[in-house]
């Protein structure tokens, strides 16, 4: 009789697959935006912390599509492509200007990848707990990754914090000191 570990006792593999493809959609719309926003910080504090996320949301997507493709799970390409245009589509929101880009988007934007970011994390602690059981998912990469989206949360509430305090004003250390991330 077989492992059932070796070979996943995956219980609903096709509902996996559906969160694994949604888990790929969202990790393809946040490196578009983090490309966007790179733009728009160029020559900035932000530009080098970006460039590193960009990276990093790379190899985090390719870890996802590596672990689908040892579970079986194929990649809907569609649910790619429509966050991608999703993503080029949100642009286009109401910010309070219509020819020149808001101050407010910057904020939106850091809102947006952190709030993502957590997210995200979650995915990873779900592959992570069925790694668990099932060899093969990486419960160790899944492990780092976890530890990888915590430091870049704190980053981005930080940024987030510090993009705040340059539109509104107020003391974004405050924020910091009352903040749990």
């Amino acid at each position: 009789m077989p492992d059932p570990t070796a070979t996943g006792a995956v219980r609903n593999p096709e509902l996996l697959a559906i969160y694994c493809n949604d888990h790929l959609a969202a990790a393809t719309g946040g490196i578009e935006l983090v490309i966007r926003m790179i733009g728009r910080h160029r020559g900035t504090a932000y530009e080098a912390p970006l460039e590193g996320l960009l990276d990093e949301l790379r190899e985090e997507k390719a870890a996802l599509r590596s672990t689908m493709h040892s579970l079986g799970a194929p990649v809907r390409q569609y649910k790619l492509l429509a966050t991608w245009v999703a993503e080029k589509f949100s642009r286009g929101k109401l910010n309070g200007r219509l020819l020149s880009r808001s101050p407010l988007s910057d904020l939106v934007e850091f809102e947006f990848i952190a709030t993502a970011v957590l997210a995200k994390r979650a995915g990873f602690e779900t592959l992570r707990a069925l790694g668990e059981s099932d060899r093969r998912v990486d419960a160790a990469l899944f492990e780092r990754l976890i530890d990888q989206a915590d430091r870049q949360h704190r980053w981005l509430a930080e940024a987030r914090r510090e993009v705040a305090e340059e539109i509104f004003g107020g003391r974004s250390e405050a924020a910091s000191d009352a903040a749990d991330t």
